[in-house]
């Protein structure tokens, strides 16, 4: 059932007619879906098994490296590995690595392609890239959009995408990958699909190329061009020739019942899509980042044709700041653009090709959020500066006052310094177990939960653009129980209520027990299964400090 996938692997690595590179890296998915099985057997199973074949046929000078993610903790978004170099030779290594591979983690696929074109050294040398995954994203990364940013910076990269059990939904939000590198996508489904996608794939790289006819010795004045399609872009009517590297045309053959097909015959990149290809009517397909448009045109043999294409679009440039002073954006700062069919982002000062009509812009760090709306004309330059207004809360949580630290993991809530009516603080941040934090400039207060001790800040006032630092005091000590051979230790406060009785405020099934707690007093109980009377203990806890009871 794997022999399809390593058929296409083999493609992808060897074949030269589509996927030829100087320099190759597959990047494995071993994130924990990777348990999933198709038709019975688990997909890491078949990777493992079509990765085997492929390699035995690898030539020794082929430069072949593998990157593999989310094999080694659960729960990282940088768990990704180079775990073998491109280098030549390298089969032998790539396919025993594969083998002790042991799926657990998260799918960190756009950053994993990042850091294998990196390793390829993509902007100086022609390189291909090969993903093979199970899995969307997860690591709040725009695959779409790392696909414009290599294609931009890379001399020749390529990219190449395996989907193992997505939907179509699903692969859109991946293909774009493959697409955004002049590469393929091909889904697999179950083993059956797998099989019919792998088929065409053999199919359209092994087809024997068409002999062309001889042609006639032209006369002297009527040299054949060297291309019969020059195509041009510009953002409006009237408006300039974009000289635009980014720029992707995509011709497609229309067919007698007036559809274009649905590959295209021809993909160039470039501020001019110029192409050969035979006479007959087409549909040219014009991207750049977030526009893309499509006019029909007729070729000619003895003449070239020139579309030109109106984009209908706008440039869009973002700075997001914390505050009018900043003399440079804020690169923390998430930039979303939405508009009519589409939307993108990204981070720091950004630019974006868009489509001309409304745009609903937005800006955030944190927690605060800005927004704002316009309308984009077909043309012209937007810049916009968008005023966050943030800034950075740091808390450090002290045992008692002036120390020590509490090292370990403080559960926090940032609250607004004003209550409301109800006597109730509106929650900024909420259950974080981080210590920093982006809020909006205002007064706030910091609640700090450790063990059974709880303690809020005095309010403080954050301002935009700068950190502020807050302490709070816990008041609270450690207590630490240990009564061999107990079957039960309780915790339970020092002062009874009027019906003389105590509160309970921990314990533990355990002969053993340890607790942060408010300094005061408290009383201990402990129980014994055995014929052994039961014990009790008053101990007083003082803040910053460690009080140890043995109890034999």
């Amino acid at each position: 059932m794997w022999k399809p996938l390593a058929t296409f692997l083999t493609l992808l690595i060897l074949c030269p007619p589509l996927f030829a590179a100087q320099r190759s890296i597959i990047v494995l998915d071993a994130s924990g879906s990777m348990w999933g099985q198709i038709a019975g057997e688990s997909k890491i199973e078949i990777a493992r098994h079509a990765l085997s074949e492929v390699l035995a046929s690898v030539p020794a000078d082929q430069e072949l490296g593998l990157m593999v993610y989310g094999h080694r903790e659960k729960g990282a978004c940088s768990d990704i590995e180079l775990a073998v170099p491109p280098a030549p030779g390298a089969a032998g290594a790539i396919a025993a690595f594969a083998q002790r591979v042991s799926p657990k983690g998260k799918t960190p696929l756009t950053d994993a392609v990042r850091q294998a074109a990196d390793a390829l050294r993509f902007t100086e040398e022609t390189s291909t890239v090969i993903l093979v995954t199970d899995g969307l994203e997860t690591c709040d990364a725009d695959p779409c959009a790392l696909a414009r940013t290599l294609e931009g910076m890379g001399v020749d990269l390529t990219v190449h995408v395996v989907g193992f059990g997505l939907s179509d939904a699903e692969g859109r939000q991946v293909a774009c990958l493959a697409e955004g590198t002049g590469g393929r996508y091909l889904k697999a489904a179950d083993a059956g699909t797998l099989g019919e996608a792998l088929r065409v794939t053999v199919a359209d790289v092994q087809a024997p190329p068409k002999v062309a006819e001889p042609e006639p010795i032209p006369e002297p004045t009527s040299a054949k061009p060297e291309f019969n399609v020059v195509a041009t872009a510009v953002l409006a009517e009237n408006g300039p020739l974009l000289e635009e590297k980014q720029l992707r045309w995509e011709l497609f053959p229309i067919g007698a019942d007036g559809q274009p097909e649905r590959r295209a015959t021809k993909r160039v990149y470039g501020s001019r899509g110029e192409a050969s290809v035979p006479a007959g009517r087409y549909l040219l397909r014009t991207s750049l980042d977030n526009v893309v448009k499509e006019q029909p045109f007729e070729v000619t043999e003895t003449a070239v044709s020139e579309p030109r294409v109106i984009l209908d679009a706008a440039v869009l440039i973002i700075t997001p700041k914390r505050r009018a002073d900043d003399s440079e954006p804020d690169a923390k700062a998430r930039v979303d653009v939405m508009f009519k069919d589409g939307k993108a982002h990204g981070y720091g000062a950004t630019r974006f090709y868009v489509p001309a009509g409304p745009l609903a812009l937005q800006a955030r760090i944190g927690q605060n959020v800005v927004e704002e709306t316009l309308q984009a004309t077909a043309g012209e330059v937007i810049e916009k500066t968008l005023m966050i207004g943030s800034g950075r809360l740091v808390a450090t949580t002290f045992y008692a006052d002036g120390g020590p630290v509490v090292e370990a993991s403080v559960y926090y809530t940032v609250l607004k310094a004003e209550a409301g009516i109800d006597g109730e603080r509106e929650a900024a941040i909420r259950g974080s177990r981080q210590n920093e934090w982006d809020v909006p400039a205002g007064e706030f207060v910091v609640q700090a939960a450790f063990g059974k001790a709880k303690a809020l800040s005095a309010p403080i006032v954050v301002k935009a653009g700068e950190r502020t630092e807050v302490s709070i005091n816990l008041n609270a000590g450690v207590l630490a129980v240990t009564a061999p051979g107990a079957s039960q230790i309780r915790l339970l406060s020092g002062t009874p209520d009027l019906q003389g009785k105590r509160e309970r405020i921990g314990g533990i099934r355990s002969d053993a027990y340890q607790e942060t707690l408010p300094a005061g007093e408290y009383r201990i109980e402990v129980e014994y299964q055995e014929d052994r009377p039961n014990q009790e203990r008053m101990v007083t806890i003082k803040a910053g400090e460690r009080a140890e009871i043995a109890l034999d």
